[in-house]
């Protein structure tokens, strides 16, 4: 029997219901030939090639994925060496534009409001390495929703700020009918009020208060 030309093979193939990436793969034929050959072929895709149209969407966003860990990685790499080493004026710094940003400005009360715990960790080094405070100073409170469990939120952010849970004040339950579900279920251990307290420390309280406002306001003036 005379062996099949290329195209009488690759016609066979497209009435199998082949793709031309398929066909040029096994034949090792450029697509534009193909196409040339078979464009008055009728075309029914078969299941093996369904099945690769299917899996072609995952794939691509599969692909995307890695490209994208991998960039994310470079870049951040990238940025700690910007970083380089972290020296005690930069955290006094950090520290102040914290403040500023989620610190309690009003009555001369030393507060820090947030419910990212690497937040409230940076707000705790800050307090202890600029301003002298140890963890007797620290008095947290927890701010929840209804379905939050108190006993966890408070050991979760005992662990965090490795403050004595004997030392936590009163929680408090937002039982405002108007939140939004979604916000209470992105924080199932709620908020959490770190203040301090001096203990009759002149050096803390009002006057680390002031001090800090100073600090706030010496740089806005500077920028």
């Amino acid at each position: 029997m005379k062996p099949l030309s290329f195209k009488e093979r690759a016609v066979k193939y497209r009435r199998k219901g082949y793709s031309y990436n398929l066909i040029a793969g096994r034949l090792k034929l450029a697509k534009s030939t193909l196409s040339n050959w078979l464009k008055e072929i009728p075309y029914h895709p078969n299941e093996k090639v369904l099945k690769r149209i299917q899996l072609a969407p995952m794939k691509a966003a599969e692909k995307i994925s890695r490209i994208k860990i991998a960039e994310i990685k470079r870049i951040k790499i990238l940025a700690e060496k910007e970083i380089g080493v972290l020296t005690k004026r930069d955290l006094w710094l950090l520290g102040i534009g914290l403040y500023l940003g989620e610190g309690s400005k009003l009555y001369e009360t030393i507060r820090i409001i947030n419910s990212d715990p690497e937040i409230i960790k940076i707000a705790l080094k800050w307090f202890k390495d600029i301003c002298g405070l140890k963890n007797k100073n620290f008095v947290p409170s927890v701010h929840l929703y209804p379905d939050s469990n108190i006993e966890k939120s408070i050991d979760y952010w005992s662990k965090i700020t490795g403050v004595s849970k004997k030392q936590f004040g009163k929680t408090q339950i937002d039982k405002r009918t108007n939140k939004s579900g979604k916000k209470k279920r992105s924080l199932p251990h709620g908020t959490l009020h770190l203040q301090i307290k001096s203990w009759r420390d002149k050096k803390l309280g009002k006057n680390l208060h002031r001090r800090i406002m100073g600090w706030i306001e010496a740089i806005i003036k500077k920028i």
